[in-house]
């Protein structure tokens, strides 16, 4: 098996949890189309695109809506995301993520960014993270969202590794199900109940070191 030379990450969940203020969005959105939507239904839009996200929404509400009015709803669901996450700062980064990436950059590891959100980048430079990613794969680099692969096999080309010598590290179904279509080792962050095809799982960054990851990814 090729030793592991690269980190790949998703953004939402795993270096900052910006999932209650896409929540927020959303829930704003269908109320005001008329309908609403729990916690638990949200859990379906984690690791998928905006445009997705609000297809999945509007069956939910039973609307069939113009392309035009879609992205309009998109574009206002986006504004809205935005005010929330403006605000954030470094204080916003998950607990353990700065731990581990120190010794990530010990260990002489790559890291990518692999994620569908247009908005990473921004976020990335608000908490301060930029410069912590060899590689940025983000929604505006990729044409298909997760569980398609692209996002990780297009990390591990800017990064000149192949997909073998990648670990990704993923909190949604969907992103998991991507790394192993990429054909990388996937450390599902979470619950193991629901990242069942996760190869190691754990609850977050702060119960994982670099040594564990590496030993599990190269047995």
């Amino acid at each position: 098996m090729p030793s592991i030379k690269a980190f790949l990450f998703d953004l939402d969940g795993v270096i900052v949890d910006t999932a209650i203020y896409h929540y927020q969005a959303w829930k704003r959105l269908a109320n005001e189309l008329g309908f609403d939507i729990s916690e638990e239904f949200n859990e379906r839009l984690k690791g998928v695109s905006r445009t997705e996200s609000l297809e999945i929404i509007l069956a939910h509400g039973g609307l069939v809506l113009s392309d035009e009015k879609k992205t309009e709803l998109a574009t206002q669901k986006n504004g809205w995301y935005l005010e929330l996450v403006s605000r954030m700062t470094s204080d916003d980064i998950l607990p353990g993520v700065a731990t581990f990436f120190s010794q990530v950059r010990k260990a002489g590891l790559l890291t990518a960014l692999g994620s569908v959100s247009k908005n990473a980048p921004m976020i990335l430079e608000r908490i301060g993270m930029t410069n912590a990613f060899d590689a940025i794969i983000d929604g505006t680099k990729i044409s298909k969202g997760k569980p398609d692969p692209e996002v990780f096999t297009k990390g591990a080309d800017e990064l000149e590794v192949s997909p073998a010598e990648c670990v990704v590290f993923e909190d949604a179904v969907a992103g998991v199900e991507a790394g192993k279509r990429a054909g990388m080792f996937v450390v599902g962050l979470g619950s193991s109940d629901v990242l069942t095809q996760a190869d190691l799982v754990a609850s977050s960054l702060e119960n994982l070191t670099v040594e564990d990851v590496l030993t599990k990814a190269s047995n």
